[in-house]
């Protein structure tokens, strides 16, 4: 293999310049002359307008999307580069601003395409082609709809709210540092560095790592923990309050366009497993040579591995391990390389985690990184490479129907880590490495899997007691009772563990996000079940699931497939994939 890939900072010339250039002020003052030109339209939008105006409408609706995707995603992408640059959160704050006001202006279409009776929505939706799931999604939400100047109050106010909020929580998280002692000398870490430690060989690093983690979150617990209150306060004002769901989670789950009985359903065969991932402790506690696991030690690895990947060693084999697949996937991962749209380095400032950034159809997506050498690490790629994949091969439909939703949004990025595990499995002649890899499958599926179902739990849980007027402690007190739940007498918990929940920020961000991860994880189990078994005729099947992106709700697509998401059996089914792998470890002998 040869090293081609070096790490570097992202390139958002595809975008803009700068956040200051000229290119930057054309495209903002270009935007709010659409907008203006789109709203001498308003008047025509009539209960007998013809399928022309009415296509003509959406395609420049569509136009104006686009461009103030690209102007949005170019704030985003420079704030996740360097969170603490002055510059960049003004500039932010601004376009924040400014698209609210620009929401507000176009909000007449949406609310009027809501207001529609049946019949002419049904004439207009048979002529619209791609768009016609967008236009039936957006009447979904029809019963929760405010008037035209709620809707607007409410759009402006998240700009001081909201937003401002979750940047505040960013900034605060951002900053922190961290110090432990590693071999004699004391390192002063970000979290993605400290994070490699958890799953260090030595347990009294792993131990050191987590404490120091929730030492610094914990410090700012309270007031990390009056954020979030605040963010649950305004989804439920908004949502059930406001909008009349019936739940703060089935506000995401019509987002989502999955039932909430499917979630239902999801959530509670995952506490019906959670013996399952107890039973895979107990085993790894045996191989650790130790009586019962600490919550420290979960990640563990089996065996004492400095194992790490030459970053451009990584970025070939996660490609050699996609083109294997199908060349058209590996080429497609290959283009966010070859156009700088990376950035993969560890810096202070810089945001932490992964993730990968889908800005329009025609462009290919930013993914962030930050890329330490580890097996996590190179695993981490092939994940946010798939997210790309999967926008890629969505192209083809309209910006209102490419991005896939939610819980169909994990599926290319989870088969695309299996992919990579195989390959590794495939090109390690080291038994020792072999097995570490198997156990670490396991390690991930948890991660994915149980911890993601647990948090959704929590969260559902922190709603309603913020709602009852639950202090910071309370809530505290309620997550290490959640831990509980989870581990069972499997896994021996420690008290600091009480504040993890502050340190998630999709539960800040985004609420109920994560059992989007649930689903995809279970979901992928049983399709790379079908793979292994039908080999090259399940390629189209696959393929046809992530080419679809948003074009249709999540049920239909997987029902298309021969899925169906509302039986129990189904996600057990991905469980009983994970046991299989449990018992094929349980008969090894430990060593």
């Amino acid at each position: 293999m040869t090293k081609t890939f070096v790490q570097s900072p992202w390139s958002l010339s595809d975008l803009f310049p700068a956040q200051d250039s000229p290119e930057m002020e054309a495209a903002l003052a270009n935007l709010d002359t659409e907008v203006g030109a789109f709203e001498t339209r308003r008047s025509g939008l009539t209960s007998d307008i013809t399928v022309t105006d009415f296509i003509n409408t959406i395609h420049a609706l569509d136009e104006i999307t686009q461009q103030a995707s690209r102007i949005q995603a170019f704030a985003g992408l420079s704030f996740a580069a360097d969170t603490q640059n002055q510059a960049i959160q003004t500039f932010q704050a601004r376009i924040f601003q400014t698209m609210a006001g620009l929401q507000n202006r176009l909000l007449f279409f949406s609310l009027w395409w809501k207001s529609l009776d049946d019949a002419n929505a049904k004439r207009l939706m048979a002529a619209a082609g791609d768009y016609r799931y967008w236009l039936e999604e957006i009447r979904h939400f029809k019963p929760h709809t405010l008037t035209e100047s709620e809707e607007k109050i409410i759009n402006i106010k998240d700009v001081t709210g909201v937003q401002a909020l979750t940047t505040l929580y960013d900034t605060i998280t951002n900053r922190y540092t961290f110090k432990i002692t590693v071999d004699g000398e004391e390192k002063t870490l970000t979290r993605g560095e400290l994070l490699v430690y958890v799953r260090h060989h030595d347990p009294k690093l792993r131990a050191a790592a987590y404490q120091e983690l929730y030492r610094v979150y914990g410090n700012d617990g309270n007031i990390l923990g009056q954020i979030y209150q605040a963010l649950v306060q305004n989804w439920y004002n908004e949502n059930v309050d406001l909008r009349h769901f019936s739940s703060p989670i089935a506000a995401r789950n019509l987002g989502n366009d999955v039932p909430d009985d499917v979630v239902n359903t999801l959530l509670d065969v995952c506490q019906e497993n959670a013996t399952l991932f107890q039973r895979f402790f107990l085993l790894k506690a045996r191989w650790l040579k130790i009586e019962r696991l600490q919550r420290y030690d979960v990640y563990a690895p089996i065996v004492e591995s400095d194992k790490t990947y030459e970053f451009g060693l990584a970025a070939e084999m996660v490609l050699d391990a996609f083109r294997q697949f199908d060349p058209q996937v590996a080429d497609m991962a290959q283009r966010v390389f070859m156009l700088n749209h990376l950035d993969s380095e560890v810096r202070k400032g810089k945001q932490v985690g992964a993730f990968c950034s889908t800005v329009t159809p025609d462009l290919t997506p930013w993914v962030k990184l930050n890329y330490q050498g580890y097996p996590d690490d190179a695993s981490t790629m092939a994940h946010e490479l798939g997210h790309a994949v999967h926008s890629m091969l969505a192209a083809g439909h309209t910006m209102f129907t490419f991005h896939s939703s939610l819980p169909l949004a994990e599926t290319a990025s989870t088969f695309g880590e299996m992919l990579f595990v195989d390959y590794l499995l495939a090109h390690e002649a080291d038994e020792n490495v072999r097995r570490d890899i198997l156990f670490k499958q396991v390690d991930d599926a948890y991660a994915t899997i149980m911890r993601q179902a647990y948090f959704a739990l929590f969260e559902r849980q922190a709603h309603d007691m913020i709602q009852k007027g639950a202090s910071v402690a309370e809530i505290a007190e309620a997550y290490l009772s959640n831990l509980r739940t989870q581990f069972g007498d499997a896994v021996a918990l420690n008290d600091e563990f009480r504040w993890e929940w502050v340190s998630i920020p999709h539960i800040y961000r985004t609420p109920f996000y994560v059992y989007a991860y649930t689903f995809g994880q279970l979901l992928v189990f049983s399709l790379y079940k079908q793979f292994k078994i039908e080999g090259e005729a399940f390629k189209p099947r696959y393929l046809k699931i992530l080419a679809a992106g948003g074009s249709s709700s999540p049920e239909k697509i997987l029902a298309d497939a021969g899925i169906d998401i509302h039986q129990a059996s189904f996600w057990q089914g991905g469980f009983d994939v994970l046991r299989e792998l449990i018992e094929k470890l349980e008969a090894i002998p430990v060593g």
